[in-house]
């Protein structure tokens, strides 16, 4: 028997981390209530029922909130906790309340959800310090240290959240930022494929097509994303002398092919990727990071929007 989506259940749940205690579990994670917020928030809207289980009077409730999680500088802070008060910020001690790349995306989002139009958004110091995180590589950083100095991994996940904050208050249609510095959009670009593609500098972006359908990078990337999709969900745990050896092990990825078959040919098979819908010997699935992991919800996040942004929401095994 298929398994089946219980919305009820995961309504009850966002509705007990927004309005009640966090679960035990994540309370650990309160300077990530940012983010927190945004899977809370983001998962009620998804399943249709954000507008019917908050009230108008919570809504402007979490939009307070989120400004409050402004920094005066420009960008959010991941929570609240570190906001030692306007009055007593300044120059040499901003570092220690410092706004963070990914919180500062997600609080845009956040806002955008609950219907906020950005007008309180500190638009133009906010797209000041973007450019400020940035490496001479491409790359960019989690927040500024002291003395300005760049704090983070070379993430892509820092970069995607930095291209989000662009487009946002940056777009097309803003008004009034034209003078502000942008980040360096070429030296971003050779980031990302140096990053995809091991390799480093010397790119010339205006002779690469980056991602376009039917390419051989773009084909290569969809079936590597669509590859990570496994049953292998990590809930047993096994005593050691039980465990097997990694050349002994079996291979749970839901592929076509057999592992060995080389990047070319997955991507011949592709469309075979859906035919397992009818396999009922295997009860659910999800994506992992990479070869070899379980499943995890976060990564079943990022691959399933990649796919989705790329017109490749198909190729997934949806059935389970």
């Amino acid at each position: 028997m298929a398994a089946i989506f219980n919305t009820e259940r995961h309504v009850k749940y966002y509705l007990r981390c927004l309005k009640t205690f966090l679960p035990s579990a994540y309370t650990s994670n309160d300077s990530n209530r940012m983010l927190l917020a945004f899977f809370t928030l983001s998962g009620l809207d998804v399943l249709g029922v954000l507008q019917d289980k908050i009230t108008p009077e919570e809504r402007q409730g979490y939009i307070d909130w989120l400004y409050h999680c402004q920094v005066p500088s420009g960008g959010f802070r991941g929570f609240s906790g570190t906001d030692f008060g306007a009055e007593r910020r300044t120059a040499d001690n901003e570092a220690w309340d410092p706004a963070n790349g990914p919180a500062t995306f997600f609080a845009l989002v956040n806002l955008l959800i609950l219907g906020d139009d950005l007008s309180k958004v500190k638009r133009r110091e906010c797209l000041q310090w973007l450019p400020k995180l940035q490496r001479a590589d491409g790359s960019f950083g989690e927040l500024l240290g002291p003395e300005g100095t760049i704090e983070g991994d070379r993430d892509l996940r820092y970069c995607m959240c930095a291209a989000g904050i662009r487009f946002m208050l940056r777009g097309s249609g803003s008004k009034g930022v034209e003078d502000i510095q942008d980040i360096d959009v070429p030296g971003f670009i050779s980031f990302i494929e140096a990053c995809q593609f091991l390799r480093r500098g010397g790119a010339d972006i205006h002779s690469v097509r980056m991602l376009t359908p039917g390419s051989r990078k773009f084909e290569t990337l969809m079936a590597w994303l669509a590859s990570r999709q496994t049953a292998e969900l990590g809930e047993e745990e096994e005593d050691d002398e039980d465990e097997t050896d990694d050349e002994s092990q079996v291979d749970t990825e839901l592929t076509s092919d057999d592992a060995t078959n080389s990047l070319e040919e997955r991507i011949v098979a592709l469309p075979a990727l859906t035919a397992l819908a009818g396999d009922e010997s295997i009860p659910c699935a999800g994506f992992n990071g990479r070869y070899n992991k379980f499943a995890d919800t976060c990564y079943s996040f990022w691959n399933g929007a990649t796919l989705l942004v790329c017109g490749r929401g198909v190729l997934p095994n949806t059935h389970f």
